[in-house]
């Protein structure tokens, strides 16, 4: 019995199920909130447009049971205010940032372009120049063992 309340204790204490708990906590009072402001605002400002008062009095009867679609209608104008907030506010600036850190980088910076140059000595040093002067810069060079030497360059990275 103490193992299974040690258990318990530390399954309940876990990051994540506090983190969840918090999460449905709050998500229901946003959820009363948004509720409370499609009752009370939303559906006043369509009701004046559309010249019905009220939608949660909207209904008809069918052989005695009483069908209350203005409710139906209120649920839905809650979930797609309730939706509309989370996306605009949780899940784009979410997914915004996490593929800008999963790709480590400024969107506003290009990618930086590499290029190789192989020549004998002579003739390599003079279009190394060159390729610096265009704003190139030499990260590797490496003889091939045919005399010929092969160099790594690099634009647009600091």
């Amino acid at each position: 019995m103490r193992n299974a309340m040690r258990d318990f204790k530390e399954f309940v204490l876990k990051g994540d199920v506090v983190a969840l708990a918090v999460a449905v906590i709050i998500a229901t009072a946003f959820g009363a909130v948004v509720t409370a402001f499609v009752a009370n605002i939303v559906t006043p400002l369509i009701a004046a447009i559309g010249g019905q008062p009220d939608f949660s009095e909207l209904d008809f009867t069918i052989n005695g049971s009483r069908f209350q679609y203005g409710l139906f209608f209120n649920a839905i104008i809650t979930f797609l205010l309730i939706a509309l907030i989370v996306f605009f506010l949780v899940v784009r600036p979410y997914n915004h940032f996490k593929k800008r850190f999963e790709r480590g980088e400024d969107d506003t910076v290009p990618p930086p372009e590499y290029a190789v140059e192989t020549g004998d000595a002579s003739s390599i040093s003079d279009v190394l120049n060159a390729r610096s002067a265009d704003g190139w810069r030499v990260v590797s060079v490496g003889e091939g063992g045919d005399g010929r030497l092969s160099a790594v360059l690099v634009k647009g990275e600091s």
